[in-house]
């Protein structure tokens, strides 16, 4: 089993900036990419942006350009650094790692983050 654990959520203006942390514990040598996505009420959750194991990265297009994706291996932890963030930013962002053997996915319990204008 993976345990993953958020933190960095909170209430930014637009155009600041946020760090989130995604740290992982347990069976995280099965862990071979580590993602971040967003819900807000009503809609479907979204990828943000992920990375493999092998530091190959992804990112919604609409955060191209402000957000990053980046791992620490000797911590175990994934960051996402969100700049000049926009009202519609606003979102729970969850962790998630995709993993080589059952269950395959594991999420975490999801971190608020709120832009206001």
């Amino acid at each position: 089993q993976v345990q993953l654990v958020e933190s960095g959520g909170g209430l930014v203006q637009a155009g600041g900036s946020l760090r989130l942390s995604c740290s992982a514990s347990g069976s995280i040598f099965s862990i071979f990419a580590t993602g971040w996505y967003r819900q807000t009420p009503g809609k479907q959750r979204e990828l943000v942006a992920t990375i493999t194991n092998g530091g190959t990265t992804n990112y919604l297009d609409s955060v191209k350009g402000r957000f990053t994706i980046s791992r620490d291996n000797a911590k175990n932890t994934v960051y996402l650094q969100m700049n000049s963030l926009k009202t519609e930013d606003t979102a729970v962002y969850y962790c998630n790692a995709e993993a080589a053997r059952a269950p395959y996915e594991y999420w975490g319990q999801g971190t608020q983050v709120t832009v206001s204008s």
